[in-house]
């Protein structure tokens, strides 16, 4: 019985928001047409399930995987003290140099202090993409990566296409490349 009392107000309320009843004529009422909400979400990109999580930065800068959506993805698992990550830094910032606005390039630091982590991005000159602090292991998890210096590369719809070791990062600019010719 109660709902039947309440749908014709659930009803008389709709109503009134639809057709703008105390709205001044012309006035932004702040919603949308119907043309927009489909533009906007058209216009943002599907995010998958591989980067539905969030992180935060070596720098304490919050960080949504999210926002990586519609765009192939490199993740670069490194560790401060590894020689095998330091000399795939220069490859890996040449490669995100040269991709970008193309590819995300996402350095995901582990097994270390965050300090560490910091002077590891300094010393070899890898600050022009961020880099999460995964002192937890947490992102490492997601993706399954076991040991440092590890890639996972992800086409634009978030399937990984590539994991694996690229000694000094050789073959990491063909790899994406394939994904943006």
């Amino acid at each position: 019985m109660r709902s039947r009392a309440l749908l014709p107000a659930t009803l008389a309320a709709t109503l009134l928001t639809v057709t703008g009843c105390g709205a001044e004529s012309g006035s932004d009422t702040g919603a949308g047409t119907e043309a927009e909400s489909r533009t906007t979400a058209q216009s943002s990109p599907q995010v998958p399930e591989a980067l539905s999580f969030t992180a935060t930065t070596v720098d304490g800068k919050p960080f949504d995987a999210k926002n990586l959506a519609g765009k192939p993805a490199v993740l670069w698992f490194w560790a401060p003290w590894c020689p095998k990550c330091k000399a795939q830094a220069a490859e890996t910032v040449k490669v995100a140099t040269a991709h970008q606005g193309e590819v995300n390039v996402v350095g995901v630091a582990g097994l270390d202090t965050n300090t560490a982590m910091k002077d590891f991005v300094a010393e070899t000159k890898t600050g022009a993409f961020p880099h999460l602090s995964d002192e937890k292991g947490e992102v490492w998890k997601r993706f399954k990566v076991t040991e440092q210096s590890r890639y996972v590369i992800l086409d634009k719809n978030g399937t990984t296409v590539y994991e694996g070791v690229l000694p000094a990062g050789k073959g990491l600019a063909e790899k994406v490349a394939g994904l943006t010719g």
